[in-house]
């Protein structure tokens, strides 16, 4: 029978004794704070309640330290390094006061800082902020948090340089003034989160996703990468970027966002087969995360960076029209076989049909090179023309082509209205007439960004 005052053996001690835990740094903490620990760790979490084990609980590092060698019953930390242990939880610090504290190097995989997704969704705003474990001002770096869930949680000017956040789920986190060099956040989610201020020099945000976070001009972006070829490229649809100086990223590594292989994939990150309009929204979503990148990079004088992505958004949107074209409105499949239907298809494969021709001719302006290739090509074919059908000699044929293309119906020599030659010349300076406009269209695109 155990004295009063006693903690509980197998949460003072972990199960394997030999274990070596280098990250330690604290005097193991009493027991009489072991036994208040461990009856908070029996409390029931309850969402509805607002209760969790250390809600409102002020922790030191000593007590992380013993709550994670205790953790399950002496099992120890989720080790990230083991793929089996990845499905184990974390500790449970939801609420928590943990405000200064010092945490580096600590072993906080799958932790859980916040609410879930589906607890997020059926929680009120004041619910969700109560559930988020205050970390403002902490010091995190090298820390592992691999898979760890902060959604909503409070990241105000902490430290985490150099921590392991692989995967972590930081929905809507505060992570605003928080230093975040050589930060680890490989396809972590960042979606709706503030960075406002934020300090990212060589962070690895690869694969992340960056949907609807904020950025302002305080936000270093400095040497950060976005692109790998393990983790792919981060996820950008909505991004705030304010004034963040995106000329400090090295753009000319991503030749495709993550918004676009999201939009490839046939399936969802759940294995669900997507449904039409799903692939809809995730091809709609990539013309406009390619689109907003390549506008914020013009904005900031980055004419060049953008045109890449100024083609990639175009190339995209010809994807949404012949999924229109074909499928229709795939949100009212009812209505399908309506006359209505059947002529917004009409002109989404008109509008398809034009998209093509203008990225042939001058890669919808951002390509001048395709324009001067087509005019040679076009004037050398009408003079090989006009040479074989008008019996014109080289030189004059291709004199004849130049002023045809140009001149608007203008012939010089004794050709007829009813002749080929004519017909041929009609025909040349029509083309020669789109031609230009697309070659003025390419000029101004290239050269003034509009």
């Amino acid at each position: 029978m155990k004295e009063q005052g006693q903690a509980p053996s197998s949460l003072v001690q972990p199960s394997s004794p030999a274990v070596s835990y280098s990250w330690r740094k604290e005097t193991e903490i009493d027991v009489e704070r072991q036994v208040y620990l461990a009856e908070c760790l029996a409390r029931v979490p309850d969402v509805k309640k607002e209760k969790y084990p250390f809600q409102g609980e002020k922790l030191s590092r000593a007590d992380i330290e013993w709550l994670l060698v205790t953790h399950e019953n002496g099992r120890g930390p989720v080790d990230w390094d083991y793929r089996q242990q990845r499905q184990r939880k974390g500790l449970d610090l939801r609420g928590a006061d943990l405000r200064q504290v010092d945490l580096c190097d600590l072993p906080l995989a799958c932790f859980c800082g916040g609410l879930t997704r589906d607890e997020w969704q059926r929680t009120t705003l004041q619910q969700r902020d109560r559930a988020g474990v205050h970390l403002e001002g902490a010091d995190l770096s090298r820390a592992h948090l691999e898979g760890a869930i902060l959604e909503g949680a409070h990241l105000y000017g902490a430290t985490l340089r150099g921590a392991l956040l692989q995967g972590a789920n930081l929905f809507r986190a505060d992570l605003r003034s928080t230093y975040l060099r050589e930060v680890h956040l490989e396809r972590a989610s960042l979606r709706g989160a503030r960075l406002e201020g934020a300090y990212l020099p060589n962070a690895h945000l690869q694969g992340a996703d960056l949907r609807n976070a904020f950025f302002d001009g305080a936000s270093n972006l400095e040497g950060i990468t976005l692109s790998d070829e393990k983790d792919g490229t981060a996820v950008m649809a909505d991004v705030s970027w304010g004034n963040a100086n995106l000329a400090l990223v090295d753009w000319s590594r991503i030749t495709r966002l993550g918004d676009e292989s999201k939009a490839h994939q046939l399936r969802t990150g759940r294995g669900i087969v997507k449904q039409r309009a799903k692939q809809l929204e995730d091809y709609r979503a990539a013309v406009r995360a390619t689109r907003q990148l390549a506008n914020a990079m013009r904005a900031q004088g980055m004419n060049e960076e953008a045109i890449p992505f100024a083609y990639r958004a175009q190339a995209l949107q010809r994807k949404v029209l012949w999924r229109q074209a074909l499928w229709g409105d795939a949100e009212a499949p009812q209505q399908r076989t309506s006359l209505r239907d059947i002529g917004s298809r009409l002109r989404k494969l008109a509008a398809l049909i034009f998209s093509y021709f203008l990225d042939a001719i001058a890669g919808y302006g951002y390509k001048p090179g395709r324009t001067a290739f087509i005019y040679l090509v076009v004037i050398a074919a009408f003079a090989v023309c006009y040479d074989t059908i008008g019996h014109l000699l080289p030189a004059e044929a291709l004199i004849f082509s130049v002023t045809s293309f140009h001149g608007r119906g203008f012939l010089p020599g004794p050709f007829t209205l009813g002749s080929p030659v004519t017909a041929l010349a009609a025909t040349e300076a029509v083309m020669g007439l789109f031609i230009e406009i697309s070659f003025i269209a390419t000029f101004t695109q290239r050269f003034f960004g509009r």
